[in-house]
């Protein structure tokens, strides 16, 4: 009798965990959110070299980044492959995902002298849009705090090069550093942003 009572109650207690499994499934954002995790991590921290960071990004930075990457108007190397494949809604749905999510910084490691005059270099010339030592999005705002230092290179890169499209004013903020200061001037503000927890 005390094994048919014990195989009852373990009977019921799988039948209840199953149905409230199946009673919560995944939202769609969720899943659509997970196809990015091999790149862009588990809820968009990204422990690839050179992938950014998803989480906690704008809504409204996320959408547009996408929309330039289906029309190949922003330098990338796979993105716009893959966003090719999202209509605007399953890219709005995942844009609010990420922005909820708990931004990470990357572990990595920087040169704190360099930081240093980085972060002077920051609060001269993109303090304003970047806020917060680049963590703010308020302003839809890219998050550059925290980000890893290969994918600062390659974008900023690509913004002095002309490859990828930006606020004039932002544009201009990057060529007077690169000009007063020559590329070390650069490298002091990634340095900085790498150094932001």
């Amino acid at each position: 009798m005390k094994i048919r009572t014990s195989s009852i109650a373990l009977s019921l207690a799988l039948a209840t965990s199953s149905a409230a499994v199946s009673a919560n499934p995944p939202s769609q954002a969720s899943m659509l959110a997970n196809a990015c995790a091999a790149c862009h991590g588990l809820n968009g921290n990204s422990q690839g070299p050179a992938t950014p960071n998803l989480a906690g990004i704008s809504k409204f930075y996320f959408m547009d980044a996408m929309e330039a990457f289906k029309d190949d108007t922003r330098p990338v190397t796979v993105m716009n492959r893959i966003a090719k494949g999202y209509s605007k809604e399953e890219i709005k749905l995942m844009a609010s995902f990420f922005s909820e999510q708990t931004f990470q910084p990357s572990p990595q490691s920087f040169d704190q002298a360099l930081a240093d005059k980085g972060q002077a270099l920051h609060e001269t010339n993109c303090a304003k849009c970047h806020e917060n030592g680049g963590r703010a999005t308020d302003d839809d705002a890219g998050i550059l705090a925290g980000q890893k230092t290969p994918y600062l290179h390659f974008t900023i890169s690509d913004i002095l090069a002309g490859k990828r499209e930006v606020p004039v004013k932002m544009l201009k903020k990057l060529e007077k550093v690169r000009d007063e200061n020559g590329q070390s001037g650069i490298e002091q503000l990634i340095q900085f942003y790498a150094s932001q927890k």
